[in-house]
């Protein structure tokens, strides 16, 4: 599956928080946005909630680039690892599929703010046949 195939629907909470998708092969994704007040928590760092829907969203866009047309995923694990604080311009996630089973696709995410890596998330993503 390639960007342009991605339904515009399945793009739009990406997009509301200010992401983008940013390189996307197969089982390979690389997404990011350029961070914003409303991105940080009191301290002034990232939130990790911001953090961890970044990585959500990159570990699905990898997950989906391995299905076929026809196919979608919905998560259904993830976990966090918070490494560092984000305090930077931009946040950036790369995530890989790690292994693929005939209901699961399992993913591995790094998250980034500047080159510093700040998480590290695994997520697993149940395989759904979408519906006509």
């Amino acid at each position: 599956m390639i960007t342009q195939e991605i339904d515009k629907e399945e793009m739009d909470f990406l997009k509301y928080i200010g992401g983008e998708v940013l390189e996307l092969g197969d089982g390979y994704a690389k997404l990011g946005f350029d961070i914003k007040q409303h991105h940080k928590q009191l301290f002034g760092v990232v939130h990790g909630g911001a953090i961890a829907t970044l990585a959500d969203h990159c570990g699905w866009y990898a997950a989906v680039s391995v299905l076929k047309k026809e196919q979608t995923a919905v998560t259904i694990e993830l976990k966090i690892n918070y490494l560092k604080p984000a305090d930077g311009e931009v946040l950036r996630a790369e995530a890989r599929v790690v292994q693929k089973s005939k209901r699961t696709v399992f993913t591995t995410i790094e998250l980034f703010s500047q080159d510093t890596l700040i998480a590290y998330s695994t997520a697993t993503y149940h395989i759904l046949t979408k519906k006509e």
